[in-house]
């Protein structure tokens, strides 16, 4: 059982967060609800069909064909048939990754500030916390993916990243 404190504060923290992450992103993104992290996912996946990125955005099929279709007449995402011609993969466009950079450089802005008052030591305390509390809290391939869809990549890398290891070993 945990401290009642203990779990209000991280709640409370949690909500801060996402209340600053969302604001952020959605205005880095030019764009409202998940379109932020569907242009970060198809940047880290260029190719992917829509119905895994409906997975990763837990969306259903028709809501995620309409997101694409919106980012689509901005200019920011491209659909091209895969080859057996049923299908569509989704790229970004130049302005899309660029739009993607933006949202993610936005993105470590809100997370830097949080951690401005911690120390060294006590962010080394932190990751190692977050490392072990992600890993508990992934279920599954498609929770990985739902879990990891704003994130950047290059800075938590698929080899070391605490979501992925958990899918792995399974």
């Amino acid at each position: 059982m945990t401290d009642d404190r203990t779990a209000n504060l991280l709640g409370a923290l949690a909500l801060a967060l996402t209340d600053r992450l969302i604001e952020e992103t959605e205005t880095r993104a030019k764009h409202g609800a998940a379109a932020p992290a569907a242009l970060v996912s198809i940047g880290v996946a260029p190719g992917e069909p829509i119905d895994r990125l409906a997975r990763t955005l837990a969306l259903s099929h028709s809501a995620t064909v309409r997101l694409i279709d919106r980012l689509a007449a901005d200019g920011l995402v491209t659909r091209r048939s895969l080859r057996d011609g049923r299908a569509v993969g989704l790229h970004l466009t130049r302005t899309g990754a660029t739009r993607r950079r933006a949202i993610l450089e936005g993105r470590r802005r809100v997370l830097d500030e949080a951690l401005v008052p911690l120390s060294t030591k006590q962010q080394d305390s932190l990751t190692a916390l977050m490392e072990s509390l992600l890993g508990h809290i992934t279920s599954g391939r498609q929770s990985a993916d739902h879990i990891c869809r704003l994130c950047d990549e290059d800075a938590c890398p698929q080899d070391s990243c605490p979501v992925e290891c958990a899918v792995a070993s399974e």
